[in-house]
């Protein structure tokens, strides 16, 4: 069961990504300094999801566990950070990405612990 979650969670920062993307297109003019920096938070999360796809089929690698962990960490805090900048934490894309991130740093630092047994 966990490592369905598990997957799931990193599916979901993956579509999070990919919404992300899609709203940066229809919110910036097309060759602005804005869209380029909004598709490399897109990308960003992109990557972190796969990585945690990677490690949920990956239970013994504590490396790779503890780069998600961190990342996760700092996407948990981009995810806060843009939610104090518009004024709402509570915003639901704020929300999407700060629980997938804490759910898989959780899910991370499981397999850290379950990885040195």
């Amino acid at each position: 069961m966990i490592i369905i979650v598990d997957r799931l969670l990193g599916a979901l920062l993956l579509v999070g990504a990919a919404l992300h993307a899609f709203g940066s297109f229809a919110s910036y003019p097309l060759g602005s300094a804005a869209l380029v920096w909004a598709l490399s938070g897109s990308l960003a999360a992109s990557m972190l999801a796969v990585l945690n796809l990677v490690r949920a089929g990956r239970p013994r690698d504590r490396t790779l566990a503890w780069i998600t962990f961190f990342g996760c960490l700092c996407w948990a805090g981009i995810a806060l950070a843009f939610g104090s900048a518009i004024g709402r934490v509570a915003d639901p894309r704020v929300m999407w990405h700060l629980i997938c991130a804490l759910g898989l740093m959780l899910l991370s630092l499981r397999t850290i612990v379950n990885a040195t047994r």
